[in-house]
């Protein structure tokens, strides 16, 4: 096996540095700064030749990330790297899989063509696969995809008392499922209809045999927060405490985070995208597929 190098890109050095430390590796450190006009400077500070270089990078926020992400992996390769493996515990441009409209991007398959130009390996966590059966659909380069849902199990069993187990929708049916059954707790799954980036309706199904349970609401990206928010609040409507949320993906904008917070017993989450709601480290998991 060729020597393995972590290169964190700016703004997940946490990360990288947990990775590393897992897999008993070298950090490889990353000079970037912007010019007064506004472009990019990028230096790698060490040798990479004859190296698998694994770029630690959470795409939440891609836009402004994207080039100096680019600049960082085809550097690594004129540099001589073996291979360039991105880990990206969140993967953007996801949703976006459909011509919803006349003269829309289809921009999922477009970002995976370029990502795909650029490295050997992604590595994600729980994509948004919706039309898409497969990573292989979009991704020419190979697409490794991690599930969350036994981290999550875990977490839920050691911190919640006699949980029940909420998904959002009918589509998160087999993924709550999985989380419940490895907690040992019960599950029930939502209606959600979407109006609109920001506007959800909820219903639920009778619960009332489970009102002595705590709910404890998980899905996979919480951005606006609606579905949660709607959920929290039909769930005190019908008799049961306020809820503990759980999310893989942290995106949470504007003030998504302290409305939820407002409506639920616990807001918590993975380490996929950094936030003050991460309690469910994740590095194990990706670690764990890197020794195999």
């Amino acid at each position: 096996m060729s020597r393995r190098l972590v290169l964190p890109m700016p703004g997940n050095e946490g990360f990288g540095d947990r990775i590393a430390k897992a897999l008993g590796l070298e950090l490889t450190p990353l000079e970037t700064r912007r010019f007064p006009d506004g472009e990019t400077y990028l230096r790698l500070s060490e040798g990479v030749a004859g190296a698998e270089v694994l770029v630690v990078c959470t795409l939440a926020d891609p836009d402004p990330q994207f080039l100096r992400l680019v600049f960082a992996a085809r550097t690594a390769r004129e540099l001589g790297a073996a291979t360039v493996t991105l880990i990206a515990p969140y993967l953007a441009y996801m949703r976006q899989d459909k011509r919803f409209h006349p003269g829309e991007a289809i921009t999922s398959s477009h970002f995976a063509k370029l990502l795909s130009a650029e490295f050997d390996r992604v590595i994600t966590v729980d994509p948004h696969l919706h039309r898409r059966r497969a990573m292989s659909e979009i991704y020419s380069a190979r697409a490794d995809v991690l599930h969350a849902a036994p981290a999550l199990a875990t977490w839920i069993a050691a911190e919640v008392s006699r949980p029940l187990i909420i998904g959002p929708d009918i589509e998160s049916e087999q993924w709550v499922s999985e989380v419940a059954t490895a907690a040992g707790a019960p599950f029930a799954v939502l209606r959600k209809e979407r109006f609109g980036d920001r506007e959800v309706r909820i219903a639920l199904p009778d619960l009332t045999s489970w009102e002595d349970r705590t709910p404890v609401l998980v899905d996979d990206i919480v951005s606006s927060g609606r579905t949660m928010m709607e959920a929290a609040d039909g769930l005190v409507r019908a008799g049961l405490a306020r809820p503990v949320c759980v999310a893989v993906h942290a995106l949470f904008a504007e003030d998504a985070y302290e409305r939820l917070a407002a409506k639920a017993q616990r807001v918590v989450s993975t380490d996929a995208v950094p936030h003050a709601s991460n309690q469910i480290p994740l590095t194990g998991l990706i670690a764990e597929h890197l020794r195999e």
